[in-house]
């Protein structure tokens, strides 16, 4: 039977911006195997597949690279929220819920935006790896580490925009991504960001959801405030809209829909 599938820019409003993400919606839950080749079809930085739970208690959602499963995203799930309550199968004043392997993950409609509600990944200072310097070609302000990505703080935002790393030296590195962020030189922005994790096979991830686990309390107590409004730096780029709500973030997105499909293999 044909499965339904979407892409979807997540964290921005307008198309062919913001993190493009494949959505498969299932009518039961499929092998690890054949996601993981759908996903490396789709060569997007991640596909989600969401398929319904008995009894009405929500959704299954995983998520692949064209690489790994991995057990957060952030702009797959924002995705998959906006493709249930587009295609109707959600209605749109009900919150998603997903059971994931980060635990109950839920999304809820609010003024034109979805709001995710995620787990903090915080972070602990480190000393800078000795390799760092050379991977980014600039020495850091501050770096701290979170279960498995490294927070890097530099100098400015022009900086972190400028940044063109090692992607080969940062595959190399005991992590599964970089976080590079600054403070934002101009209002609105609190901060800016770029996510770079060519080990799991996204040498650049445009927009990061999971990533602001780490960075909303990271900043949030850098800056003295829980509210906070963010930008990815990617060539894509795309908003985000956060709190900081004791160990949970609420991450908030816009979505659109550019394509529509049928996957028949």
């Amino acid at each position: 039977m044909p499965i339904h599938v979407l892409q979807i820019d997540a964290f921005t409003a307008e198309p062919f911006a913001g993190n493009p993400a494949a959505v498969c919606l299932l009518p039961a839950p499929a092998t690890a195997t054949w996601m993981q080749r759908v996903a490396r079809e789709m060569n997007l930085s991640e596909t989600a597949f969401v398929s319904p739970r008995p009894a009405g208690d929500g959704f299954d959602l995983r998520w692949f690279t064209p690489k790994v499963e991995v057990p957060l995203c952030g702009h797959a799930t924002l995705a998959s929220a906006h493709a249930l309550w587009e295609e109707g199968l959600l209605p749109l004043d009900e919150p998603a819920r997903f059971h994931t392997a980060s635990g109950l993950l839920t999304a809820e409609r609010t003024a034109g935006w979805i709001e995710l509600d995620f787990p903090i990944d915080p972070v602990a200072p480190v000393e800078p790896p000795p390799a760092l310097a050379a991977v980014l070609g600039i020495r850091p302000v501050h770096a701290a580490r979170s279960q498995n990505r490294l927070l890097v703080e530099l100098d400015d935002e022009k900086t972190v925009r400028s940044l063109q790393p090692d992607f080969g030296l940062i595959a190399g590195m005991p992590v599964q991504g970089v976080i590079v962020t600054a403070r934002a030189a101009d209002a609105p922005y609190d901060f800016v960001s770029r996510y770079f994790a060519p080990r799991v096979g996204i040498a650049e991830d445009p927009v990061t959801g999971s990533a602001h686990c780490s960075l909303v309390p990271y900043w949030a107590e850098r800056l003295g405030k829980h509210e906070l409004l963010a930008y990815q730096a990617s060539e894509r780029g795309g908003t985000l809209r956060l709190r900081l709500a004791g160990e949970r973030v609420k991450i908030g997105g816009q979505a659109v829909t550019v394509l529509r499909g049928e996957l028949l293999a």
